[in-house]
């Protein structure tokens, strides 16, 4: 008996098919069902992704290198991270975030997209956008922690200085 038999669905949605790594399910979807359009859903809390320039994997160039820092034989002699190239750009990327090699692909595809967006839009980039906004805020942070810590500093000398007063009018009439 064969595996669409057994499931009891029809054949076109039992067949086997390899998609490619570092897709998104939207993207897989589209793959595997090339005549139904998917909608696009925004999900509750998620913000939206920029629109980032495409990666063609005829582009990219894949090596698996064993692993580096701390974790022992489990990271040094396994080759889970990902050394990945885009070749026209010659912008390289290694990815060594987790134990999985198939986390690491699509993260380390995640990075070379938008290294390869910044370095293809410069400042039009909205990777490159996000990056100077989060820096204006550490910064803004920055400083009204700093005009807090002076502002704490001047009342403690403020109190001090009040306080000192009484202590000496009061050693004085003794």
């Amino acid at each position: 008996m064969s595996i669409s038999g057994l499931l009891r669905l029809p054949a076109s949605l039992t067949r086997i098919c390899t998609v490619p790594w570092g897709l998104g399910l939207r993207e897989k979807l589209m793959l595997l069902s090339p005549g139904i359009a998917a909608t696009v859903v925004q999900m509750a809390g998620k913000k939206d992704c920029p629109a980032l320039l495409p990666l063609d994997e005829n582009e990219l160039e894949e090596q698996f290198v064993k692993g580096h820092g701390p974790g022992g034989q489990a990271t040094n002699k396994t080759s889970n991270c990902v050394v990945l190239k885009h070749i026209p750009s010659g912008i390289v990327v290694k990815c060594h975030q987790t134990r999985s090699v198939d986390h690491n692909r699509k993260l380390a595809r995640k990075i070379l997209q938008e290294k390869v967006d910044v370095f293809y839009n410069g400042e039009n980039s909205p990777i490159y956008k996000e990056k100077r906004e989060a820096a204006k805020k550490k910064q803004e942070r920055k400083k009204r922690a700093k005009e807090t810590l002076e502002k704490k500093k001047l009342l403690k000398q403020l109190w001090e200085s009040s306080k000192n007063p009484a202590e000496k009018v009061s050693a004085d009439s003794s």
